[in-house]
C-alpha cells in the first residue's frame, strides 16, 4: 500500500522548457542578439534546449560538474551557431539563472493533482536541480505547501540514479520501499534510479516518447494520476 510520493520537480511539474523559452525571448530581445548575427529566437532556444538536455543528463551520472554545465550550455550553443566566443554576452548565464526560476508555468492540472493527493499520501520532492534554484522555483510557484520535504541532490552530495539520495529521501520521511513511488520525467534518474533501489516507479511522458521495455508504467498526463491513486 502506497503512503509516500516522491514527485521529481522539473519537466514534471516545474514546466522547465516552457519556462526556459520565456526567459530566452526575453534575453534574446535584451541582449539584442539578432545583431550578433543569430538568424532567430526559435533557432537559438531549439539549439540551447538540445544542448542542455545533453548536458544536463551527463550531470545526472556524475559525469560533469555544476560549474561546467553552466559554462558549457551557453557557450556551446552561441559557437554551434557561429558565434566567437569573444562576442558571447558574459552576463547571459548569470541573467538566466536569475530570471527562470521565478517563472511559475507548471503542468496542467500540477495544482489540483497534489491537492488531490495530498489529502491521501505524504508527498516530497527529489530533485537534481541546483538547490538556490530549486528553492525559489517551489517557493514563488507556491508549490511548497504540497510537500513535506524537499531533497536536493546538492545537499546529500549525489544525484539521481545513485541509491544514495533515494535511501536520503526514505530515512528522511520514514518511509518504506515498499510504501512509496517515484514520478518523474528522467528515465535514467528518476525510473530506473528508483528500481534500481527497489521501489515503484511513473515515468511521466508528456511527448509520449517510446519507452524502453523495463519502464512498467507511464502517464502523459498528471491529470492521470487521479485515476490510479
Amino acid at each position: 500500500m502506497i503512503k509516500h510520493i516522491f514527485f521529481d520537480l522539473d519537466h514534471t511539474i516545474w514546466d522547465f522548457d516552457r519556462n526556459a523559452q520565456e526567459t530566452l525571448l526575453e534575453l534574446y530581445t535584451q541582449y539584442e542578439l539578432h545583431k550578433l548575427g543569430l538568424s532567430s529566437a526559435e533557432e537559438f532556444i531549439a539549439t540551447y534546449t538540445e544542448n542542455n538536455h545533453l548536458l544536463w543528463a551527463e550531470y545526472h551520472v556524475g559525469k560533469i560538474t555544476k560549474d561546467v554545465l553552466r559554462s558549457e550550455r551557453f557557450s556551446r550553443t552561441f559557437i554551434q551557431l557561429g558565434i566567437h566566443p569573444d562576442s558571447i554576452p558574459s552576463r547571459f548565464e548569470d541573467d538566466y539563472v536569475s530570471l527562470t526560476p521565478r517563472k511559475t508555468n507548471l503542468f496542467a492540472g500540477s495544482k489540483d493533482v497534489l491537492s488531490y493527493l495530498q489529502k491521501k499520501y505524504t508527498l516530497h520532492i527529489i530533485s537534481n536541480g541546483f538547490k538556490e534554484s530549486t528553492l525559489t522555483k517551489m517557493e514563488v510557484s507556491g508549490l511548497n505547501p504540497y510537500f513535506q520535504n524537499v531533497i536536493i541532490s546538492e545537499d546529500v552530495g549525489v544525484n539521481k540514479p545513485d541509491k544514495a539520495i533515494f535511501e536520503y529521501a526514505l530515512d528522511k520521511a520514514a518511509a518504506l520501499k515498499h510504501e512509496s513511488i517515484m514520478i518523474g520525467d528522467s528515465i535514467e534518474a528518476d525510473i530506473r534510479g528508483a528500481q534500481n533501489y527497489g521501489m515503484k516507479a511513473i515515468f511521466f511522458n508528456p511527448l509520449n516518447k517510446e519507452i524502453p521495455a523495463d519502464v512498467e508504467w507511464q502517464i502523459n498526463h498528471l491529470e492521470e494520476l487521479l485515476q490510479h491513486f
